[in-house]
């Protein structure tokens, strides 16, 4: 996976895109505003961070109920579900439970990163006004707190079916100031969005659907962490009507691709879901109008050239959309090519899903799309 600027310029480390100024004045007598937030840097990236398992508080190894549970309970604003679990649980929604704890565990550690890079106010990351690096420890406290029980609930369910738990990796997150910490959330935030929905689909097919109250609600959640997200960062709190659907396969890739240390996730192999191969997006600043995208990819053993291969873009809850790849070039092992960005036609706004797939479909849907792919995720956001 490769985030583009426009979508993650987090990850690049590069000025962040936005048309609007990062000014959310949501109550202007009580609320300071976002206009003073550092430059984004140009420092190092992707190094291994500080932050490790177990936490000072304990977390990951927290016992239910305990005083440590309590903290965070308090510190999240509300409580792990109490009611009882299903008597059994399918085999592959056992997948996504382990799935859904690998994703939290890397969100505790980002957002516990962040939460200390603003506290102590690490160079990127200062933030002048101290009203308002008062109010975003305050909220990142609170993001924490959640995310640590969305992780404990996971690996609760796990646990109860004697699958589990997921134990936390090393992890890095890419990025060296506030700004782009802020984008790569949302933009992560969005994928999280697009998996869920993956994961209540089956559940429903699989005879568990009591368990999708729960997971719909986590949906909830994380839109409004995403909102909050969006709203610092001048964007619309809510970007689309209907939100890209995603696949656990992409969201398993993206976290491998980007932000899991090989060789440091102690029982990743009881994951069964594929890593596909990394797709570069290599456009930056990409715009709201129809435009040439480029991309790339390694070659490997079974896949030395573009024949074959086409482009397809997830966007929303539409039917994938499948362009040509054109002026494919090797070199170095690396195949470069371009795809149309069909913008106007299909309003292409928020994030959209760039993968390569075998063959040119048609694709009735991303599930076809994640069946066929072999380089992605790449992530594209617009607006």
């Amino acid at each position: 996976m490769h985030f583009t600027t426009s979508a993650l310029g987090a990850f690049t480390l590069l000025s962040l895109v936005s048309a609007a100024p990062l000014a959310a004045k949501r109550d202007a007598q009580n609320t300071p505003t976002w206009e003073n937030l550092p430059p984004t840097s140009t420092g190092p990236q992707g190094t291994p961070s500080a932050v490790t398992f177990p936490l000072p508080n304990g977390f990951p190894n927290i016992q239910n109920p305990s005083d440590a549970l309590t903290q965070i309970e308090l510190q999240a604003h509300g409580t792990l579900p109490n009611g009882a679990p299903p008597p059994s649980l399918n085999p592959d929604d056992l997948t996504s439970l382990r799935l859904i704890a690998f994703n939290e565990l890397f969100e505790v550690f980002f957002f516990t990163e962040l939460l200390q890079n603003v506290t102590n106010s690490v160079p990127g990351y200062e933030i002048r006004d101290q009203r308002l690096k008062q109010q975003l420890i305050t909220e990142l406290t609170a993001v924490v707190a959640q995310e640590e029980l969305h992780a404990l609930n996971a690996n609760g369910a796990l646990a109860h079916f004697n699958a589990g738990p997921i134990q936390a990796a090393q992890y890095k997150a890419g990025v060296s100031d506030l700004k782009s910490a802020i984008t790569l959330a949302s933009t992560f935030t969005d994928v999280v969005l697009g998996t869920l929905q993956d994961v209540i689909v089956k559940l429903g097919l699989n005879g568990d659907a009591a368990l999708s109250r729960g997971i719909a609600s986590v949906v909830g959640q994380e839109g409004e962490q995403n909102g909050f997200y969006r709203s610092l960062l001048g964007k619309l709190p809510s970007a689309l009507p209907f939100l890209t659907a995603s696949t656990r396969e992409f969201a398993f890739s993206a976290l491998n691709q980007n932000f899991v240390i090989p060789g440091t996730s102690p029982n990743i192999d009881t994951i069964d879901l594929p890593i596909f191969g990394v797709l570069n997006v290599l456009t930056d600043n990409i715009q709201p109008q129809d435009q040439t995208l480029q991309f790339s990819f390694a070659t490997t053993s079974e896949t030395t050239s573009a024949e074959g291969l086409s482009l397809v873009y997830i966007n929303q809850q539409n039917i994938p959309i499948v362009q040509a790849i054109t002026g494919a070039q090797t070199q170095n092992g690396v195949i470069t090519f371009s795809a149309q960005f069909p913008f106007t036609e299909n309003e292409l706004n928020g994030l959209t899903i760039a993968a390569v797939t075998k063959g040119s479909g048609p694709f009735a849907s991303v599930d076809d799309v994640a069946n066929a792919t072999l380089f992605g995720p790449g992530l594209i956001e617009v607006n």
